[in-house]
């Protein structure tokens, strides 16, 4: 299994390396003033991918708990394997997907870019969005992608072409969330992080009505199709959290957003 190391020095299994440094710069958005942490907290993680915000949470918080839910099998041997190197003995990690509702579904894998892996190829139908979002991610890549300089921007459409070559199909089990709650036996989550490519709002569609209550605050990546970040804020704002919408320089002009909620 290949190895990277992040630019705080930790060597962490991953499957493309690059794609891991620029994750690992991406998640550092989550640690501002309006999301909170403490080492108590229970933390849900759908779409955990390799798991590398378990990982950094791990890190800054040694005994917090992390339910992370990855449903592809090539990419879950590895978040399994850096749960195992985290020193976290409360990471734990499922191999299934969260909707709404029980069923298997087929998952595109995408072996040059796992992190664009889904049940939902929406996103990636755009040929220009794509390359908006290489070209954005690249240029906010961390520092020490010294190389990322000196790629000129007319080979940006043959790298994003690249990143989706070789695809592959699989079938996943996915749940909804509140059958997941029940099983599991969860009594609180003070966070709910969603980055599950295209499919934010069938996970929230599944959330039931009760399990709202033990719900303490949200990070969500929204692909905003169909006014997608309209109805989730909306309903949020409807349940009672406070909530902020960013968009990462990296993402500008696609349609991809962070949203933030709290109560």
């Amino acid at each position: 299994m290949k190895k990277t190391k992040l630019k705080n020095g930790r060597e962490i299994f991953c499957i493309n390396s690059i794609e891991a440094q620029i994750l690992h710069e991406h998640i550092d958005g989550y640690f501002d003033n309006f999301i909170n942490f403490k080492n108590t907290d229970t933390i849900i993680d759908v779409g955990a991918n390799i798991g590398i915000f378990g990982l950094e949470l791990s890190s800054r918080y040694p005994n917090i708990n992390i339910i992370s839910f990855e449903p592809i099998v090539n990419i879950f041997s590895v978040l399994q394997a850096n749960a195992s190197i985290s020193e976290n003995n409360n990471f734990k990690v499922y191999n299934y997907g969260i909707s709404d509702k029980v069923e298997s579904i087929e998952f595109i894998y995408f072996p040059n870019a796992p992190a664009l892996s889904s049940s939902n190829d929406e996103i990636w139908n755009s040929k220009d969005e794509l390359i908006e979002a290489f070209g954005g991610s690249l240029e906010n890549a961390p520092k020490k992608l010294w190389w990322k300089n000196f790629v000129p921007k007319f080979t940006y459409p043959y790298f994003a072409k690249r990143l989706i070559k070789n695809q592959t199909k699989i079938n996943c089990t996915v749940k909804p969330l509140s059958m997941v709650i029940d099983s599991l036996s969860i009594e609180k989550i003070d966070l709910l992080k969603i980055d599950c490519e295209g499919n934010e709002q069938k996970v929230i569609d599944g959330i039931e009505i009760n399990n709202w209550n033990i719900i303490k605050q949200l990070i969500i990546e929204i692909n905003d199709i169909d006014n997608r970040l309209d109805y989730i804020n909306n309903k949020l704002i409807k349940l009672g959290y406070t909530t902020r919408i960013i968009q990462e320089s990296a993402l500008q002009n696609t349609k991809l957003y962070n949203l933030f909620a709290k109560k």
